[in-house]
């Protein structure tokens, strides 16, 4: 299994990947938000659970985690942080972090969270392709393709689609993938949700009914 630290203080990345590769993972190291990012983008269908220090140069971890949470609503995510105001625990938690650890912390109570963590993942949800009725989601090459043709979706049509993908048969509510595509800090309104998933339908055609309308509240995607 691959795991991703990410971990600006050098002795703190370091302790934790000692603890994880004597347990056999596979650890990739990220020194700020900027390189977790960038790790995520081409490698988050290939890792099995992300580690986030909330402080860290470039981005932190609520805007690496908002990303992630974007792109991948099941991975499991632990937050490391230096803050132990409940408020913030409930900040992380309420932004999809699966567990929140505050420093200094014991690597061997990481070590067993990490583990209940991964016990709790479902086998299918580490694939990068999912398939919908002749609906195909490649997630490493991020391609959409209907019946072996590719669509052309905009990088936030995209976003959109594998949201309500991987959250299919879930009611979600307009504020909810507001929240989780633009983020808490967006100014615009709900009806921006409404204009990109009537985009997106359009885009995909005859399989746009893969996306139905849950009246008054939002969408789900029936898949």
């Amino acid at each position: 299994m691959n795991i991703l630290i990410a971990e600006d203080e050098e002795r703190m990345r370091r302790l934790v990947k000692d603890f994880l590769t004597k347990e056999g993972y596979t650890v990739l190291e990220a020194a700020d938000g900027q390189e977790a990012m960038e790790i995520i983008e081409t490698k988050l269908g290939q890792l099995s659970l992300v580690i986030l220090d909330v402080m860290m140069p470039h981005y932190d971890g609520w805007s690496v985690l908002r990303h992630i949470r974007k792109i991948d609503s099941s991975i499991p995510v632990i937050m490391l942080t230096a803050r132990s105001e409940d408020s913030d625990e409930v900040f992380g938690l309420e932004l999809g972090a699966s567990d929140y650890i505050t420093k200094p912390f014991s690597p061997i109570v990481l070590m067993a969270r990490i583990k209940l963590l991964l016990r709790q993942q479902p086998e299918a949800t580490t694939s990068p392709t999912k398939e919908f009725d002749g609906l195909i989601i490649d997630e490493v090459a991020r391609i959409v393709s209907i019946d072996g043709k590719r669509i052309d979706l905009s990088p936030k049509e995209y976003e959109l689609l594998v949201y309500l993908a991987v959250n299919q048969k879930v009611a979600l509510s307009r504020e909810q993938i507001l929240n989780a595509l633009w983020g808490y800090d967006y100014f615009g309104d709900l009806r921006t949700v409404d204009t990109h998933i009537k985009k997106l339908r359009a885009k995909l055609g005859e399989k746009g009914n893969l996306i139905e309308t849950v009246r008054g509240y939002g969408y789900r995607f029936e898949g």
